[in-house]
């Protein structure tokens, strides 16, 4: 708390989230979401992250095992906004069948935005040498998360359903942002804002370039394309993910997603009746 105070302090005007994550298995867990949203926003957020997705959980009413569960996706965001003042946004894991189920249970919950993806569970690899895995401790190893540019097309996937699902709602994008090139995706699919980690941690100096680069990019791309505004391009790409069957193919005959094309079982049963 005492970090977020002088962040705030020291930069008044700018926009300050804090991540917070608690326990959800019963009426004195959910009281810790509480606990923790009252002394965040008064310290001086102005916004709550519920970190529903963290993949290093071993409790099953925590991080990525809450946000498999809609209902208690609800109930710990319907929690937080009980005494929230500012908005909560509620950050998703992508370790689930279908992202849109989990999302709906957000903004049931009163949710004021959808922050995704967070990290996918992954192994490091083993080295053929040594046969041990290149990264452990004491040659041990658990699931990690893994982010960065590796999971950005998975993570535009994700936040596609999203989108289209809820086309009027609001989604901060994360997974693989290293420079504006990669932030217009999320921007193009509908964010409003989106989050930089993995870049941030591989610069030397811990983010400044980084945000040199995002910034740079993104009034270039602005002059380019005549924008005046985000509001001028988010979104502008949602509409240009379809269904399998509505992707044109060199022999449409050949293929309907799936489905029989109209006409062709009659067609099949007569050829068959005949002699």
């Amino acid at each position: 708390m005492p970090r977020i105070v002088r962040i705030k302090q020291a930069y008044p005007t700018r926009v300050l989230v804090a991540s917070i994550m608690a326990g959800s298995g019963n009426d004195h867990e959910l009281a810790h979401w509480q606990t923790l949203a009252k002394a965040c926003q008064e310290a001086g957020a102005d916004a709550l992250e519920l970190n529903l997705s963290c993949p290093h959980m071993d409790r099953p009413d925590m991080g990525s095992n809450i946000g498999k569960d809609p209902e208690l996706i609800s109930v710990v965001t319907r929690a937080v906004k009980e005494v929230a003042r500012v908005p909560v946004w509620a950050k998703l894991t992508p370790s689930t069948t279908d992202v849109v189920v989990e999302a709906r249970g957000a903004f049931l919950g009163g949710a004021d935005a959808i922050s995704s993806s967070n990290t996918f569970p992954s192994l490091p690899l083993i080295d053929p040498e040594t046969l041990e895995f290149e990264v452990n401790v004491d040659g041990l190893i658990s699931l990690g998360g893994l982010g960065g540019p590796a999971i950005l097309p998975l993570s535009l996937a994700k936040m596609a359903q999203l989108a289209q699902a809820f086309p009027d709602k609001a989604f901060s994008g994360i997974g693989g942002i290293a420079d504006f090139g990669h932030a217009l995706n999320y921007f193009l699919l509908g964010c409003g804002t989106v989050q930089v980690c993995t870049a941030a941690m591989l610069d030397h100096a811990i983010g400044p370039n980084v945000i040199r680069r995002l910034i740079s990019g993104m009034a270039a791309a602005m002059e380019r394309n005549g924008w005046g505004s985000l509001d001028d391009f988010i979104g502008q790409r949602r509409d240009r993910i379809v269904a399998h069957s509505k992707i044109r193919r060199q022999d449409a005959e050949a293929y309907h997603g799936g489905y029989e094309a109209e006409g062709s079982a009659p067609d099949a049963a007569a050829r068959a009746a005949k002699p």
